[in-house]
């Protein structure tokens, strides 16, 4: 069984970015990112993989899901394709069709398309973000674990890791690294 990862950025609060977005204090240092490079290749987009010599092979995940938010913000850069290393869904009730014949677009079923995913023998599945598909996802118990970057500062408010209620779930620390910039890994299994 394939696993899927929620594998995300977030405020020492939980946040995933402010209200309209963006970014705005999440560690941008160059070591740190090289070391994440090398760790989780793939996460990179494909943009920023060329710019910093990115070349390695996919090492957990060969699928991409992204919230139509999430997917927007690269829209606005004029990024059609940002993961082109890997197999790409966006889910949306709104959209009416991909810009990118390289991206799926995902209107309805979610959860019946990410439960045959995971029945696919594949590296892994990455939840890159969306926190109303994160909710929907983990409501039906299909998010295996959760590898959070936790950034050292506090957002006070924005997108949230969940959108939604999810209920009280016990995790078990599979990993852990502190960066030098402070950002601290949290590796989870889902119990």
């Amino acid at each position: 069984m394939t696993e899927v990862t929620y594998f995300m950025a977030c405020s020492v609060d939980g946040y995933i970015a402010h209200i309209d977005g963006s970014h705005n204090g999440f560690s941008q240092d160059g070591k740190y990112f090289a070391n994440l490079s090398a760790s989780f290749p793939e996460t990179f987009p494909s943009q920023l993989r060329e710019v910093m010599g990115i070349d390695a092979e996919n090492k957990w995940f060969d699928v991409v899901l992204m919230g139509r938010k999430t997917y927007e913000l690269r829209l606005k850069n004029g990024i059609t394709n940002p993961y082109s290393h890997m197999k790409q869904y966006v889910f949306s009730r709104t959209m009416l069709q991909s810009p990118d014949e390289n991206v799926e677009l995902v209107s309805e079923n979610a959860v019946e398309l990410v439960t045959r995913l995971k029945s696919e023998t594949l590296k892994g599945i990455w939840l890159c973000g969306g926190a109303d598909l994160a909710t929907t996802l983990f409501a039906h118990k299909l998010i295996d674990q959760l590898i959070l970057k936790v950034n050292p500062f506090l957002m006070g408010s924005g997108i949230p890791l969940f959108s939604g209620v999810i209920g009280q779930t016990a995790l078990e620390l599979a990993n852990s690294n502190i960066y030098e910039n402070g950002v601290v890994l949290l590796h989870y299994r889902v119990k």
